[in-house]
């Protein structure tokens, strides 16, 4: 084989090596920034989606923090007739994890 045979098919491989790279380089930054087009979009509609149920949700909030001491009070009844009474205790309480330690501690 000759020398410069060899040598001109190295350069050629050389060359289709870098013609592919510089493609898929160019592929990847088309991608990329499809992707980072579609997350912005995205993101904007999922804005304006939160702040159309905003109002919404901080009446639940609302709902929620009227009810809260009802609840608790509803919970350390629950508590105290659990302590008579050992059936209630063992199949309710125990089932939803409900002690005294509960009521003074909340779980957020």
């Amino acid at each position: 084989m000759d020398e410069t045979h060899t040598h001109t098919e190295l350069t050629d491989q050389i060359a289709a090596l870098r013609r592919q790279t510089f493609t898929l380089l160019l592929a990847l930054i088309v991608v990329s920034g499809t992707l980072a087009s579609y997350l912005i979009y995205q993101s904007r509609i999922m804005s304006k989606s939160v702040e159309a149920y905003k109002p919404e949700a901080m009446q639940v909030f609302q709902n929620y923090n009227q009810s809260l001491p009802v609840i608790r009070s509803f919970v350390k009844q629950l508590v105290a007739y659990g302590q008579t009474h050992p059936d209630f205790q063992q199949q309710v309480l125990k089932k939803y994890d409900i002690t005294p330690q509960t009521i003074a501690a909340p779980k957020q």
